[in-house]
């Protein structure tokens, strides 16, 4: 199952979304899970953003059967290019800032590629941007656990005429209570 997960924050509760399909083509979910905390959101704090997201997004796909073959998130995985030197990592080796998506791979500990589609463009970040539609404004595709192009042509291949694949924005008003 391919699983897309979104989250929302009202000034009371955080609400997570998920749903689940089994082809990259797929018009429609084969499940839709929706979870609310009634707890108000944590502060937003500029570079980790994560910390706020990510138990919200782990709690909605802890409700779904495994195997999972790929998680689709609304953001980024990476943040920054891939850079070498001093400060990149031990013994000088590549790395790169990373995103909610990368948190995610690393939480989840299984292997599950995680594709980040972002509406908007991060300064810094290395993404592969998509033209879906008559669209002229790309989606900015970053992946873990997955080769970058492979994820854009996955994203590509979604259903839907618009920019925004027709599962992502379903995801998307799940999570923000318009479905």
């Amino acid at each position: 199952m391919i699983v897309a997960v979104d989250v929302d924050y009202r000034d009371a509760e955080v609400v997570a979304a998920a749903l689940g399909f089994t082809a990259w083509t797929d018009e429609h979910a084969s499940v839709e899970i929706v979870v609310t905390s009634d707890a108000p959101p944590a502060p937003y704090e500029p570079g980790r953003f994560y910390l706020r997201e990510l138990p919200h997004v782990r709690g909605a796909l802890a409700l779904l059967a495994p195997p999972l073959d790929a998680i689709v998130v609304d953001g980024y995985v990476w943040l920054g290019a891939e850079r070498s030197g001093p400060h990149a990592g031990p013994f000088g080796s590549m790395t790169r800032e990373r995103g909610l998506g990368a948190h995610l791979y690393d939480a989840l500990d299984q292997g599950v590629p995680v594709i980040g589609v972002a509406k908007t463009q991060f300064a810094g970040a290395t993404a592969i941007e998509v033209i879906r539609g008559a669209s002229a404004r790309p989606l900015y595709i970053t992946a873990a656990g997955i080769d970058a192009a492979t994820a854009a042509a996955h994203v590509l291949a979604m259903h839907g005429e618009h920019r925004v694949p027709t599962l992502l924005r379903r995801v998307d008003q799940l999570a923000r209570g318009l479905a």
